[in-house]
């Protein structure tokens, strides 16, 4: 099982299991939803999230995903593309994330200074 990893607000998660599927707002603006593999989960967590203690992490098992997996660059903000040449690759899921993909939801609050520290998963 490879899984992939998604960073959200704890009333996001709630809400996707009332409706049945998780989706985001970068989903309609991007036209994907952000992951992250392991390796790259702290960075963007210290990065976008800092101080923020209502988090948690879907940990997303790829098999099970219906919506297209791509491993693409990170997007640049100013254009919207995603940025070519570059070496850390990010998981995009092209689509809501169906609720039997998610195989683990993990609390992920930050520490007092603010930063994170990867739970088990």
């Amino acid at each position: 099982m490879a899984t992939i990893l998604h960073i959200t607000h704890q009333p996001n998660w709630q809400a996707a299991l009332e409706s049945g599927a998780y989706q985001t707002p970068t989903l309609a603006k991007d036209g994907f939803i952000h992951c992250s593999t392991d390796a790259q989960a702290l960075r963007v967590a210290n990065n976008f999230y800092r101080g923020q203690n209502d988090l948690v992490l879907l940990v997303i098992d790829t098999d099970k995903l219906i919506a297209p997996l791509k491993f693409e660059g990170p997007i640049n903000p100013q254009t919207g593309q995603a940025e070519v040449g570059v070496n850390d690759l990010f998981p995009h899921v092209y689509g809501a994330i169906n609720l039997d993909a998610v195989s683990k939801v993990v609390a992920f609050p930050s520490q007092p200074d603010g930063t994170f520290v990867l739970p088990p998963i």
